[in-house]
């Protein structure tokens, strides 16, 4: 994770933050947004970026606005 800037770091810790505060597992969001548990690893980890179509999916399923995530 030490490739990604400080901004991008921050997001990742709150994507992976506001799964846990919906209550979600990776394995229970995944299957929200119809993906392989691995994709929310992924995501998560800082492995796969996120773009913003799939940032608008995690804000639905988290409940959380987009602008939590910036």
């Amino acid at each position: 994770m030490g490739i990604w800037s400080k901004e991008y770091t921050s997001f990742l810790e709150k994507l992976r933050k506001a799964r846990r505060t919906a209550g979600l597992t990776q394995v229970e969001a995944a299957k929200k947004l119809g993906e392989p548990q691995s994709f929310i690893s992924k995501c998560e980890s800082g492995e796969r970026r996120v773009d913003v179509v799939e940032l608008r999916r995690f804000a639905t399923i988290y409940a959380k606005p987009l602008k939590y995530f910036g």
